[in-house]
């Protein structure tokens, strides 16, 4: 592999997705591409798109993909394992605090109750993003797990 991992997400709203990513994650635009039915189509992807690629600071991008007739809405499943597939975008953070925070005040729905649970060392937060797609925050400052806890 030459690159960092990229993951595409299929959208509705593409604007408002990408202020969503861009705004609330921090995951800066750093191309967006038209492309043609004559590429699209025999790739598999059906059709013509826009796609805008968002730098992860971490590393690795997220592609937001815009078909030429927008899917349906996703239907969130819950719990995340109820359906098979791809499940969730996970974000590592310092302090998911303040993030948290962030996508309270954008109207970000959280998915885990409580919104914030300790982890074997870490705290993880699940959350829906405008469309529905599953986001997971994580950093490193959960309780340590002890030693009658041991790790999977």
């Amino acid at each position: 592999m030459t690159e960092p991992f990229e993951v595409g997400v299929v959208v509705r709203d593409l604007e408002l997705m990408e202020h969503f990513y861009r705004e609330v994650l921090g995951c800066p635009a750093v191309h967006r591409s038209h492309i043609p039915e004559s590429i699209g189509a025999p790739a598999g992807l059906g059709g013509e798109l826009l796609v805008v690629w968002l730098q992860v600071p971490s590393g690795g991008r997220i592609k937001l993909i815009l078909p030429q007739t927008p899917p349906p809405p996703v239907q969130s499943a819950a719990p995340l394992t109820a359906a098979r597939g791809l499940a969730y975008l996970t974000f590592h953070l310092d302090d998911l605090d303040p993030m948290v925070a962030a996508l309270t005040a954008a109207g970000a729905r959280p998915l885990s109750d409580p919104v914030v649970v300790p982890a074997r060392g870490r705290r993880i937060s699940f959350w829906a993003d405008p469309e529905g797609n599953a986001v997971e925050l994580a950093d490193g400052r959960g309780a340590d797990p002890g030693p009658d806890r041991a790790e999977a």
